[in-house]
């Protein structure tokens, strides 16, 4: 089967819809409907929902992990990132086996294992266990967001359905990606932690109850067969990659073993490309990156994602911690950054039919990163009321430019390739939201750890407060507590002054980061289609 995609339309020209199917695709037929359509993807949207929501419900349960578990922050990182690892490690096998063998089936699987691990998770009682888990949780996940996408796409072949229907879609994803904290502060609010993962259990039944009667079968024919070894590669890769960024506040970063798993996991990242490209059933196809309209979007949704994600890992912890506020409090002071993000998603691809796909990627990503400079200059004595611009911005660039990033990359393939495709999309997502996490995350801890020792030179503090206090902010402001009095109350200021010094440093990064991509996206991401 070629891998050519069909031609794009002109402007005004709507193309026939697929009903006789691509070579090798099992066509989505006609008769379902234009009602049935809707409603399917409406399934698939309320099952994406939860996934997207699971990168960041726990963002605000992190606290009380702390406290219930005595978690430290390398292993916090780890809780977060080890379900982004697993997810974005397997994305591109799973959606292959999708194609092979029906991404109706894979989605229905991928739901049942979700909502086992849901539960499973619900009920860990250490932090090793709770990271395993969490893991189990990115297997499911790899295997639904990416059928969500590629059955969208062959339900939706005419190109502007497609586009208002991806709109909807992007608008899921930052939709659960934004409200996570609103729900799981709620849910903390009334019950204990492991209810922000109890609550996936219920909707994932639903959806693969609902799913198998709704959701038309399909898939390639023709689809080449698994890549076990590009998907080992590619996960032990990313595994090593990110445990080296997470353990260098912890380690150093001169320690060997970060080094170690630094330039290990480089080294198999390199190798994994090599591999693909020389073999003759590759998970990811390498000509795919040469179309600048595939990767210059593709490498545009991640950085979004990088922002977005680590700075709501970052932002949750000084919204409870320095600002005082409860798990629901911070979910509802999130909320704002939900509510913009839904209205913008959609309306993206509205002002994207006029003025094109290039400005409304540039103008997203250029107020996402005027929206972490404005953040960035968060002091210790800052308020609500100073972030809320920045989480307004942040909130609205992320909306304008996932939408069209999305529509770019998956308008640029074949249907019999929606799959795989599908799963390079969510990939670049799951790689942003890891590396946001661990790379906003360690800067973070690094400049905490750097603030703090030396005023804490001054006092013989035992080696295992030590490590608590240095250990994250919450473990700091624990031990300030139970030493009470002007001692207390002085840990307590350095404490806040070390992790806001963080904050700020994570911020502006990040800034940096994503002006940077919208430079490039301004470049190099065609304006039309046709282009």
């Amino acid at each position: 089967m070629t891998s050519t995609a069909p031609r794009e339309p002109t402007s005004g020209e709507r193309p026939p819809r697929d009903v006789g199917g691509a070579a090798g695709v099992t066509p989505i037929t006609p008769h379902r409907g234009e009602r049935l359509r809707w409603v399917s993807l409406g399934v698939l949207c309320v099952t994406l929902l939860i996934v997207s929501l699971d990168n960041t419900i726990l963002n605000v349960a992190l606290p009380t992990i702390v406290r219930d578990m005595h978690a430290s922050s390398s292993q916090l990182q780890w809780i977060v990132d080890a379900y982004v690892v697993v997810f974005a490690g397997l994305l591109l096998v799973l959606g292959s086996l999708g194609d092979r063998f029906g991404r109706k089936t894979v989605f229905i699987a991928g739901l049942a294992v979700f909502a086992a691990s849901s539960a499973a998770s619900a009920f860990s009682t250490t932090p090793d266990r709770l990271i395993l888990t969490r893991a189990l949780m990115g297997i499911g996940s790899a295997a639904i967001m990416p059928s969500t996408l590629s059955i969208l796409t062959n339900l939706f072949t005419d190109a502007a359905d497609r586009a208002k229907a991806i709109g909807i879609w992007s608008g899921a994803t930052g939709l659960g990606v934004a409200v996570g904290p609103v729900a799981g502060g709620w849910l903390l609010a009334h019950y204990w932690w492991g209810s922000v993962f109890l609550i996936n259990v219920p909707i994932a039944l639903v959806g693969l109850i609902v799913g198998m009667f709704i959701l038309p079968p399909s898939r390639n024919r023709e689809s080449r067969r698994p890549d076990p070894i590009g998907a080992l590669l590619s996960t032990a890769g990313m595994a090593l990659l990110l445990w080296g960024i997470i353990d260098a506040p912890e380690r150093s970063w001169s320690s060997p073993l970060v080094m170690g798993a630094l330039a290990g996991g480089a080294v198999l990242l390199v190798a994994f490309v090599e591999f693909e490209r020389r073999s003759s059933h590759p998970m990811l196809q390498i000509a795919l990156f040469e179309k600048a309209r595939f990767s210059a979007a593709m490498g545009a949704m991640a950085l979004v994602i990088f922002a977005l994600m680590g700075a709501l890992f970052v932002l949750t912890q000084w919204l409870q911690f320095s600002l005082g506020y409860s798990a629901l409090q911070t979910g509802l002071r999130i909320a704002p950054i939900a509510a913009i993000l839904l209205v913008a998603a959609p309306l993206s691809m509205l002002i994207t039919r006029f003025v094109g796909t290039k400005p409304v990627i540039f103008a997203g990503m250029t107020t996402i990163a005027i929206g972490l400079l404005l953040l960035s200059r968060l002091s210790v004595h800052a308020t609500f009321g100073d972030a809320l611009p920045g989480f307004l911005l942040i909130g609205s660039g992320t909306g304008l430019a996932l939408a069209p990033c999305t529509d770019s990359v998956m308008g640029t393939l074949p249907l019999g390739e929606a799959g795989v495709g599908a799963a390079t999309n969510s990939a670049a997502l799951q790689m942003g939201a890891a590396l946001g996490v661990a790379i906003l995350g360690s800067l973070l801890n690094t400049r905490y750890e750097g603030r703090l020792v030396p005023p804490l030179s001054h006092y013989a503090v035992p080696k295992d407060i030590l490590q608590l206090i240095l250990g994250s902010l919450g473990g700091a402001l624990a031990v300030a507590q139970h030493v009470g009095g002007s001692l207390g109350r002085e840990l307590a200021g350095f404490a806040r002054e070390a992790f806001t010094s963080g904050l700020d440093l994570s911020m502006l990064v990040a800034a940096a980061v994503v002006l940077g991509g919208a430079l490039i996206a301004l470049l190099l991401v065609p304006n039309r289609a046709r282009d």
